[in-house]
């Protein structure tokens, strides 16, 4: 499951648009659900951040 660096985290919500299984949440950093999350990488794509890795 894809991790998410606070540090880095801008909490610009690029990841949750790009999620297709609404498995991301947004608030002063993005959290991933992990119940929903399948692992498909979209978020760490579309992450500017790069605060997303695998």
């Amino acid at each position: 499951m894809p991790t998410i660096d606070a540090s880095k985290c801008v909490a610009c919500g690029a990841c949750a648009d790009a999620c297709p299984q609404d498995a991301i949440t947004v608030d002063d950093i993005a959290v991933i659900d992990a119940g929903k999350c399948v692992d498909c990488g979209a978020c760490i794509d579309e992450c500017p951040s790069s605060a997303i890795t695998e």
